[in-house]
């Protein structure tokens, strides 16, 4: 239904604006059928004052035809010719009627001729004077409508697009989770067969070789456990616990501090806790995972130079824990700091672009955390931030 919910918006928007332009051509065609029997109606009146004899049929037909001009909602003000208003009406907040400069509302219409004369050009009447004339609301509302159906128009089809791109990436992710699935069940084989061969190499006791590359071995099988279970998390809701989050930063530096290099090119991680409680709740899985990533970019970023890394959990501001992971490496460049996160991005020769992605994915929406590159002097500098 998520996936769905797009497209149904966009659909309903579309049903809408089908749904208005209908209204408003059905009502544009009423409105003109309405001035055309008006129309009509000043023709017949007019002829009917020419044909009409008896005294005072031509009084009783312009106060008809003023009438008339009342019901099209035309604003109209006529003026002399010297330009002074003497007749006016459908004026907004003034109505209709005659008026004379000693009128208070006089310098109202006065400017109303310059606002008509905008809207379109006087008629000029030789002896009278000129008739100033604004637009019908049916020309208002043709002026207007349009434009409004232009920009939900618009407004839609940058919806549209919008949908059709989150039921890509919502599709894309849908064969990833399935993938990772996959691969975890695929890990499965191997993994038992290695547990297998460490039962023999424990029947071998007392030769210390044996004994040391079976611990190793053993490490790493714990490890590719961990893998395939990490990875059959994906697309699953998280497991949020009350942990504490030094506990679980604390193993991950055990783990790589036992697998940097130590002679050529050496690179030391250290550990530090900050005092006060340190628990937050949190998928321990998927937090491992996170600080793995952070670290094996640091150490990626060593490699070949040599250097240190440093791993301190504090508590953050108003609950929760921080996580600092921090390296005096050669640093991020200034033009890549925005491109750092961006899915399938890397400067790794065997990079796929996914590490800081997924940690930063695993912070923000599965522990609505934050996962942020912090300014420093050197080296890179990033903060897993989880809330209480």
């Amino acid at each position: 239904m998520r996936r769905r919910g797009p497209v149904i918006l966009v659909a309903l928007g579309l049903l809408l604006l089908l749904g208005s332009y209908v209204w408003y051509a059905q009502r544009v065609v009423d409105e003109l059928r309405s001035e055309s029997e008006r129309t009509g109606r000043m023709i017949g009146r007019i002829y009917g004052a020419l044909t009409d004899t008896t005294d005072g049929s031509e009084t009783a037909a312009l106060f008809q035809l003023s009438q008339e001009v009342r019901e099209l909602g035309v604003p109209v003000i006529v003026t002399d010719v010297e330009g002074r208003p003497n007749w006016f009406v459908n004026i907004p907040g003034i109505g209709s009627g005659m008026i004379s400069p000693g009128d208070p509302r006089y310098p109202m219409l006065v400017d109303m001729v310059r606002t008509l004369d905008r809207q379109n050009r006087p008629v000029v009447e030789a002896g009278i004077g000129q008739i100033h004339f604004g637009n019908t609301p049916l020309v208002r509302g043709l002026k207007v409508i349009p434009l409004l159906q232009v920009a939900m128009l618009s407004l839609l089809i940058v919806a549209g697009i919008m949908a059709l791109g989150v039921r890509a990436r919502a599709e894309r992710e849908r064969v990833w989770a399935g993938m990772a699935r996959e691969a975890a069940h695929q890990l499965g084989t191997p993994l038992s067969s290695l547990k297998g061969w460490l039962e023999l190499l424990s029947e071998r006791e007392g030769d210390p070789a044996t004994e040391s590359a079976r611990r190793h071995m053993e490490g790493d099988v714990e490890r590719l456990e961990r893998v395939a279970h990490r990875f059959e998390r994906i697309g699953r809701p998280p497991k949020l616990v009350a942990t504490d989050v030094a506990d679980v930063a604390e193993a991950v530096v055990d783990y790589f501090r036992a697998r940097v290099p130590t002679l050529a090119n050496t690179v030391v991680i250290s550990f530090e806790r900050g005092d006060g409680p340190l628990v937050a709740p949190v998928d321990r899985v998927l937090l491992e995972w996170a600080v793995e990533s952070l670290i094996k970019n640091a150490v990626d970023a060593l490699a070949g130079r040599g250097g240190s890394i440093t791993v301190r959990v504090d508590r953050a501001a108003g609950g929760g824990a921080r996580v600092r992971v921090a390296d005096d490496g050669p640093g991020i460049p200034q033009a890549l700091k925005r491109k750092i996160f961006a899915a399938g991005f890397t400067t790794k020769e065997r990079g796929w672009g996914i590490g800081l992605p997924l940690a930063r994915r695993i912070i923000e929406e599965s522990h609505r955390g934050r996962l942020v590159l912090v300014a420093s002097d050197r080296g890179a500098v990033f903060d897993v931030i989880v809330p209480g």
